[in-house]
């Protein structure tokens, strides 16, 4: 028997409340402030057959892709199938991961014997090993520079002895794996907890259903938008280089809604680059999953019923569909990000009231030094937040992240405790986004002084092509990066030595619609 309205609500909070909580272990648990400040990570359950049952509202580059995750451990030929009770950790980009500082753990939970569903955390670790201090090289041409390949393996003693000497900072990542494991297994009580209320058959049943209306609601949300009768919508974007040449590489999309599916092809994209800012098509249709999201209303439950009404093709190979041993470090965090501006453009074009464009960049920054002889080996990670996009409704906000990335800032404090930096800047950076009847929320800058030597990284877009403004509004400001007032390219890697000072100025948002008064309303 079908639930009721009542029940469904009911059953799409409680399963959302175990997520919930294995989140908040891992955070409270973690020892880098990359997840423990940041909260660079997430956590969501899945059933026995593979499918998300709820996800916490965390990090949407890392959640559109969680299935693959699940995927990938179920369907290991060369090892025997998942027992209940196991843990399994990867990271491979192409076998269930997105990119490798991202490890993810997936968890077979133990129902009576049985496998009853899995609970699945991913965070970003500050180190995974590479190249570079960080592992997000911006020169990086194929996936073994970006550090340790993990396929979907049994989280032993070994193997994680085998991952901490590939890495600079064992003990920090010691540290998270301990602290992901423990919301694993919280999410694993969880469900059991529901089982001992509900029965294991009444748990199975409100899946079903919680899915089929996610499913049912998704497609009329769909149907009902301009772009289902209007033939759908076209557009490009493009990609400011890749680390390794600084040649634009385009992105392009047709976006048609048919019978309620969303069908997102990128035919025409650039093909794979010699660097990093390709990505793997799981990151690709987690960017158009977060594009459908945010189209439909706020009460529709995220599972996988709503990932049955979006389909995406790309050519093989191509830069957002890229084959293995491609490096990927920026796909991840940079790419993903264009591909929802270009799906957003589209459907704008196809009649659909969408936001001007956001800052489209994560601004990622990693540092790392010390060792041969100087200290304490130690890297870091962040991501800066900008402008975002003003809508029909009103203003872009400032200085927040926006698209793929849903983390915090990284409080000063912290971070003049953990590294040697001083932090001589960080406000808003008024004025940057675009005029409009609505403005664009402003950017950020945010000043690194070096304490002590130390490799910089930089991964960073929207500094040559600006966030466009819609319905007549303004672009958002370019964004700008440099090291003691001499400009940096948007992807690089550069050494600071004691006094230097890297500045990071971040794209502002585009406005929306004219300006109808002198001022424009913010």
């Amino acid at each position: 028997m079908s639930l009721d309205a009542v029940a469904l609500e009911v059953m799409a909070h409680a399963f959302a409340s175990v997520a919930e909580e294995m989140g908040l272990v891992l955070i409270h648990s973690a020892l880098s402030p990359n997840i423990r400040e940041r909260r660079d990570c997430s956590a969501a359950l899945f059933d026995a057959q593979g499918e998300m049952i709820a996800q916490a509202a965390h990090i949407p580059v890392h959640l559109g892709a969680m299935a693959d995750a699940v995927a990938a451990v179920r369907a290991q030929s060369h090892a025997p199938q998942p027992r209940p009770g196991e843990i399994f950790l990867l990271n491979d980009p192409y076998t269930g991961g997105t990119h490798l500082p991202d490890l993810t753990l997936v968890g077979a939970i133990d129902a009576d014997g049985q496998i009853g569903g899995y609970s699945v955390v991913r965070a970003h670790h500050s180190d995974v090993g590479g190249m570079q201090p960080g592992s997000m090289p911006a020169g990086a041409r194929d996936l073994f520079a970006e550090g340790i390949v993990i396929p979907p393996v049994r989280l032993t003693p070994d193997v994680e002895r085998l991952v901490l000497a590939n890495v600079r900072t064992p003990v920090m990542r010691h540290g998270d794996l301990a602290a992901q494991r423990a919301a694993v297994e919280r999410g694993a009580e969880g469900l059991r907890a529901l089982a001992a209320r509900y029965g294991w058959d009444g748990v199975r049943a409100a899946t079903r259903d919680l899915m089929d209306y996610a499913e049912r609601r998704t497609r009329a949300g769909l149907a009902a938008l301009p772009a289902a009768s209007s033939g759908g919508g076209q557009a490009t974007d493009w990609m400011e280089g890749d680390g390794v040449t600084e040649s634009d590489l385009p992105i392009a999309v047709r976006v048609e809604i048919r019978e309620g599916v969303f069908h997102a092809d990128f035919t025409g994209t650039a093909p794979a680059g010699p660097g990093n800012v390709n990505c793997p098509l799981a990151v690709t249709r987690s960017a158009v999953l977060f594009v459908v999201r945010t189209l439909l209303a706020e009460d529709v439950p995220m599972n996988a019923g709503v990932q049955r009404a979006v389909r995406v093709s790309a050519p093989d190979g191509c830069l957002v569909s890229a084959r293995w041993p491609s490096a990927v470090a920026a796909g991840n965090v940079e790419t993903s990000q264009r591909i929802t501006d270009v799906v957003f453009l589209a459907l704008a074009r196809a009649g659909v009231p969408v936001p001007a464009q956001g800052q489209g960049t994560m601004n990622n920054v990693t540092l790392g030094g010390g060792g041969s002889g100087t200290g304490g080996v130690w890297t870091y990670y962040e991501t800066i937040g900008g402008g975002q996009g003003a809508g029909p409704h009103g203003p872009g906000p400032s200085g927040v992240h926006v698209g793929m990335s849903n983390t915090r800032n990284t409080p000063v404090e912290v971070l003049e405790l953990e590294c040697p930096v001083r932090v001589a800047r960080y406000e808003l950076r008024l004025g940057s986004g675009g005029a409009g009847k609505w403005l664009g929320g402003d950017g950020v800058v945010r000043e690194f002084e070096a304490l002590a030597s130390f490799e910089a990284s930089l991964l960073t877009d929207r500094r040559r092509h600006a966030p466009r403004g819609a319905a007549g509004g303004g672009d958002g400001a370019l964004g700008r990066n440099l090291l003691n007032d001499r400009p940096l390219p948007a992807k690089g890697a550069v050494r600071l030595a004691p006094g230097d000072v890297l500045r990071i100025e971040t794209p502002g948002g585009g406005g929306w619609g004219k300006a109808t008064r002198e001022r424009s309303e913010r």
